[in-house]
């Protein structure tokens, strides 16, 4: 009995000697402006063990006492640090500030590769501010065009394609609010100027699919922008050949006032087209933010947008060479008419967030937005098609375009969203309420004469090609709703660090009766055995819900369309499903990451639409399904010291099902390869150099006013070199007492630096044997343009 009451204590002594030698160390990493750095790492390298801060800077770690531990904290782009604890016992905390490393050139600002726990992307605001070369250049839109699995065609538009999506299928967020565009718009060419202002920003968030509950119905990716609020005076002023911009602000702990006023004119870059004439471009943007923090539990956010674009055209002559060396033909045509378009949205934001906590929150905001359209065209043309070789005349005739279209759209939404964050989970949810008004008139028609002929030919009457005529109106509501969870935990061994996002979207529509449900789920993984991985998994059911141009059902007779608004029409449907990885790594102590995914959309309920230019036309009823399936690849990082480069690379396959025929999507770009470089001068900081090149796959088309598949052809593709260089004649960033400029730079840029003629659309042409010939409209030519920048 003595001998086992020995035992018992000496078993107690020891695990009560156990137990003391353990202890648990926890506290918070933050940045030289007390900001939290989120996916530092904390080590103890003689034990073994690692952990890395959350999105609050906080980490927590087991560890066993010795007589001095030393615990290493590291982060790409700041300088290590290094605490040691002496004999710890029981519960210790640490409070870390992590500074940036001085490794740097002058004036160039050095982060960290932010680790990417979610499905959206982290897109840089240098290099957005780098993106001195392009048409659209020093655009977010621009910016999103490089990343893989986004393809573009148009030099003129900002807008984009998103694996296999169509443009009306991006979601665009400034400061949580949704963007709309102007709906008429057909070209690049009066599309003016984009709705986010770049000097404005301060974070990019993108994501091309598998993105979490909070946002809104959209079936192919989200674009979300957060305006900044400086704490004190900073201003810039810019200008261009083809623009000019002006952007002030300034502000301190308690207020933030940003303003931003754009002019762009792109009759320097229309005039390179083949058709000559008279461009009348006008296009100008304000923009302002006003940020109120009276104390640390209020804030109040007004945000402000006027957007005016005028596109005035008089068209004269143009002269188009296609073909093959072998067979090249001459279409010349002479104009008489003119285009006035005239494009004009406001919206208003005003919002209030009330903070219960620093883990608890609620806002509310109330925005609203307007847009008042016209466009209106009478163009007459005369035009001769000729064989080139032979001189002989393939088609001699005229067409007659017109156009009387007005569209006045309203929107009104009101927001309420609250977030809570509990241990490990970030919870948040939201209810919005949209009142929609949408009144369209619109009456189009082409005639089009060939060799005495009217084209369709009856012998007895003379009719169109083509007719429209639409007068419909929308007064309807909807409500969404979501609720989600980010819950971010590691495995039993602390090794590996665990992000799973889950939630789920509930909307209804009043118009078509419709009640959708989309839940969500992702999963991000940063593994034990190499912390420079990341695995992500994402799935999810998203929505295309129906807004106005889906509903507009088309029924053409004899060349004679009516346009009715079918309130039967139902959400489209992508189920998404991703896997991806990230690997980040160095090379002559410089960072990289590469990122793969691969992605599968299963579609359903389609709304077949085709694709001139920019306008998206829909088919006004579900009747197609089909799929999206693809892979892209990317690889980023310093190719040039200090500064940014990447280049992408992305395969797709997509198919659409419709009316017993399996045809590609009107988006069916089956590869694209894009390269981003930066470069600079050795040994100054004076000269530095962007090149943009693109190479993608040309999409399929089809005669216009066809059936969806009876003749399906496919345009050549789209080779683009943009290059500009930049030169700074005055810098004073770092003088202790600078003078008013900041920084004053000087660039050239050279646009399609090869002369490639990339094929936008086609205009038919159609003989009096029925004979049909596809006649390429050419983007812009080669080109230069010089800047201005002054920084203060």
């Amino acid at each position: 009995m003595r001998l086992k009451l020995f035992l018992l204590i000496i078993s107690i002594g020891f695990v009560l000697n156990i137990d003391a030698q353990s202890f648990l160390l926890h506290g918070r990493v933050l940045d030289a402006d007390n900001k939290p750095i989120e996916f530092a790492s904390v080590s103890v390298l003689n034990q073994g063990k690692l952990a890395l801060t959350s999105s609050k800077g906080e980490f927590s770690i087991s560890l066993f006492s010795t007589d001095s531990i030393k615990v290493k904290f590291s982060m790409i782009g700041y300088k290590t640090k290094t605490k040691v604890l002496i004999k710890p016992r029981g519960k210790q905390t640490l409070l870390v500030t992590m500074y940036p490393n001085d490794n740097t050139l002058e004036t160039v600002e050095v982060t960290g590769q932010k680790i990417q726990s979610g499905l959206l992307q982290d897109l840089k605001k240098t290099d957005l501010q780098n993106l001195n070369s392009g048409a659209n250049s020093n655009t977010v839109e621009k910016l999103v065009q490089l990343q893989s699995g986004v393809s573009t065609h148009s030099e003129f538009s900002s807008q984009y394609n998103v694996r296999g999506g169509s443009f009306d299928e991006n979601s665009i967020y400034i400061n949580g609010n949704e963007i709309y565009r102007p709906f008429l718009i057909k070209s690049g060419q009066q599309e003016g100027l984009s709705a986010i202002s770049p000097y404005m920003v301060e974070n990019i968030d993108f994501s091309n699919g598998g993105f979490t509950a909070k946002y809104g119905d959209k079936m192919s990716s989200v674009l979300d922008i957060t305006y900044k609020k400086p704490e004190k005076f900073e201003s810039v002023v810019s200008a261009s050949l083809m623009s000019a911009d002006a952007y002030i602000g300034f502000g301190n702990k308690k207020f933030s006032w940003t303003n931003s006023f754009r002019y762009n004119n792109n009759r320097f870059l229309l005039n390179s087209l083949q058709t000559s004439g008279e461009y009348r471009p006008n296009f100008t943007d304000y923009q302002t933010y006003f940020s109120y923090r009276p104390n640390s539990k209020w804030s109040f956010d007004i945000i402000g947008n006027y957007n005016s674009n005028h596109y005035n055209f008089y068209p004269k002559t143009r002269e188009t060479t296609f073909g093959t060396m072998d067979n090249v033909k001459s279409f010349n045509v002479y104009f008489d008419g003119q285009e006035n378009d005239i494009f004009k949205t406001t919206s208003a934001t005003v919002g209030i967030t009330r903070l219960f906590s620093p883990s608890s929150s609620i806002s509310l905001t109330a925005s609203s937005f307007t847009s008042n359209e016209k466009e209106q065209y009478d163009i007459q043309s005369q035009y001769w098609l000729t064989q080139t070789e032979s001189q002989e005349n393939l088609g001699v005739g005229t067409f007659f375009e017109h156009a009387r279209n007005y569209l006045k759209a309203n929107v009104n939404i009101l927001k309420l969203i609250l977030k809570h964050s509990i241990d490990k989970h970030h919870l948040e949810a939201g209810i919005t309420f949209k009142d929609e008004h949408i009144k369209e008139y619109s009456n189009e028609y082409e005639m089009r004469d060939s060799s005495g002929y009217s084209i369709p030919h009856t012998g007895t009457d003379l009719n169109m090609i083509y007719s429209l005529n639409a007068n419909n109106k929308i007064n309807s509501r909807r409500i969404e709703s979501y609720i989600q969870d980010s819950w971010k935990f590691t495995s039993p061994n602390e090794n590996t660090l665990f992000t799973l996002n889950y939630g789920a979207r509930i909307s209804h529509w009043s118009y078509n009766k419709e009640t959708i449900v989309s839940p969500r789920i992702s999963l991000v993984v940063i593994p034990s055995f190499n912390k420079n991985i990341t695995l992500r998994l994402a799935t999810g059911v998203y929505y295309q819900a129906p807004f106005f141009k889906e509903l507009r059902d088309t029924t053409s007779t004899n060349g004679i369309t009516t346009v009715s608004l079918n309130n039967k029409i139902k959400s489209q449907k992508s189920i998404h499903l991703i896997a991806g990885m990230d690997y980040r790594f160095n090379v002559a102590n410089r960072p990289f990451k590469f990122s793969a995914d691969a992605y599968y959309k299963i579609l359903s309920n389609l709304i077949p639409y085709s694709v001139n230019n920019v306008k998206v036309v829909y088919d006004g009823r579900n009747e197609a399904s089909g799929h999206t399936a693809g892979i892209d690849f990317k690889l980023y990082g310093e190719f040039v010291p200090n500064t940014n480069s990447w280049i992408t690379l992305s395969l797709m396959n997509t198919k659409m099902n419709i009316q017993g025929y399996s045809i590609p999507l009107p988006t069916d770009q089956r590869y694209a390869i894009n390269l981003f470089y930066t470069d600079y001068f050795p040994g100054t900081d004076k000269w530095k150099m962007s090149l943009s090149l693109s190479y993608a796959d040309g999409l399929p088309f089809s005669t216009p006013h066809n059936e969806y598949g009876r003749s399906s052809f496919r345009a050549p593709a789209y080779k683009r070199a943009d290059i500009g260089m930049s030169y700074r004649l005055l810098s004073n960033a770092n003088k202790e007492k600078p003078n008013v400029f900041k920084n004053i730079w000087l660039g050239i840029e050279c646009l399609n630096l090869f002369g490639i003629n990339n094929v936008n659309s086609y205009y038919w042409i159609t003989d009096v044997t029925n004979q049909q010939y596809a006649v390429p409209n050419y983007l812009s030519g080669r080109l230069l343009n010089t800047k201005i920048t002054f920084e203060f």
